[in-house]
């Protein structure tokens, strides 16, 4: 491989790390972690809690109350801690 080659492949390879790196407020990375244990509990509790809504069902941020809804509703003790913990969220 020519130098050129060389140094061009590393110039653009180090602005590429540079660029895909992103700073996350505190707030936005808490609440990216919020509607990610939000799936997560619609899909483990999905048979118990959620059996009558369409599986294929996307969780938004809009939905997160609703996920908690029906875990109080429908769920076990289980599924009544995951949503104690999606409903209490931590005062930055």
């Amino acid at each position: 491989m020519h130098a050129d080659v060389r140094r061009y492949l590393s110039r653009i390879g180090r602005l590429g790390g540079l660029k895909s790196r992103r700073a996350l407020s505190p707030e936005t990375a808490r609440e990216m972690v919020r509607l990610r244990e939000a799936r997560r509990a619609f899909s483990r509790f999905k048979t118990s809690c959620f059996w009558s809504f369409d599986p294929a069902r996307l969780i938004g941020p809009a939905d997160i109350p609703w996920v908690v809804e029906q875990l109080q509703k429908n769920g076990g003790w289980q599924a009544w801690e995951v949503a104690m913990r999606l409903s209490h969220r931590p005062k930055p």
